[in-house]
């Protein structure tokens, strides 16, 4: 048997529970019912919501944002109308992705590479506007050199620019999650 130490930070609750949407932390009573109907935690046993919010209350900050397991929450919602708290999990989530960014522990190249990001390829871009379209958050944008650019921090990774791009232009990497889940599926 072996012991997993990890260095705890104290005020990483109240960090989290005071940027928007983290004030959910608050009302989580830990009961589980969202780890029930989160589809993620079905195929990934691995992925549990709330031993993510355990591990936000234990102060386990360095451990919990350099998780892959960070990514793996879709944001459907699906826990949210179990939640007898109303508590959105995807919520503190984001917050939880926005807080990993801001420190170091994740990159936005990395990201990309993760397949949470859609990235141009500007070589190939025809400045179409066919990704500003077709997203539903308007996250492309199009630059000063007239090119489309997708900002990491902000993509959902859905894939519809992908899918839409006449010049096949942006690219979107299978994040392991995706994998995870479509090996689920096949069986």
């Amino acid at each position: 048997m072996s012991l997993h130490v990890f260095t705890a930070s104290p005020g990483f609750s109240a960090e989290v529970a005071a940027e928007p949407g983290g004030g959910h932390l608050n009302s989580c009573f830990a009961c589980g019912a969202c780890s029930g109907a989160c589809p993620v935690s079905m195929a990934v046993p691995a992925y549990d919501p709330r031993k993510i919010i355990h591990m936000i209350r234990l102060g386990m900050e360095e451990r919990l944002l350099t998780s892959d397991l960070l990514w793996y929450c879709s944001g459907c919602r699906s826990c949210v109308p179990v939640c007898p708290q109303d508590v959105g999990f995807a919520d503190i989530m984001t917050v939880l992705h926005k807080l990993a960014l801001q420190k170091g522990y994740i990159s936005e190249e990395q990201l990309v590479e993760k397949g949470k990001a859609a990235q141009v390829q500007g070589d190939l871009c025809v400045s179409c506007l066919t990704c500003v379209r077709v997203c539903p958050w308007d996250i492309p944008k199009i630059d000063q050199g007239g090119v489309a650019f997708i900002d990491p921090t902000e993509c959902r990774a859905c894939g519809i620019c992908v899918g839409e791009c006449p010049a096949q232009a942006i690219v979107l990497n299978q994040a392991e999650d995706e994998r995870l889940l479509a090996a689920c599926g096949a069986n």
